[in-house]
């Protein structure tokens, strides 16, 4: 390349576009939606990193339920005398609870498995 450097280069992409009136379009236009995109990517990782933080603090800090009689659920839970368990979700009469102390969480269980075998109201 000669001495001319980057003047040469600029010189070079504006005949290909058209002139340096459109060259510079071009790179405002690049810019703008480079510019966008990364705003959308910070703002979505910002909500999804948001979004597990708050369930994390409602898990944390959700009522711990102890079971009082045993039961089965007729599925894979079984729940003994003295064992804890918290609440993750609730939709009317579906229950996704964790069993503290289980390896196999979570579960789905009915609200009325949970009161009769537990202080759960």
């Amino acid at each position: 390349m000669s001495n001319l450097g980057w003047y040469q280069v600029m010189t070079t992409a504006a005949k290909k576009v058209g002139g340096p009136r459109n060259l510079f379009l071009l790179t405002l236009g690049a810019g703008g939606v480079v510019y966008k995109c990364g705003e959308m990517a910070v703002k979505k990782a910002y909500h999804t990193l948001k979004g597990l933080a708050d369930r994390t603090d409602r898990v944390e800090m959700s009522q711990v339920y102890k079971v009082v009689v045993s039961g089965e659920d007729g599925k894979n839970l079984v729940l003994n005398v003295d064992d804890t368990y918290r609440i993750l979700e609730s939709d009317g009469e579906s229950v996704l609870i964790e069993k503290i102390g289980d390896t196999n969480n979570p579960y789905f269980v009915s609200a009325d498995f949970l009161r009769s075998v537990s202080d759960f109201t």
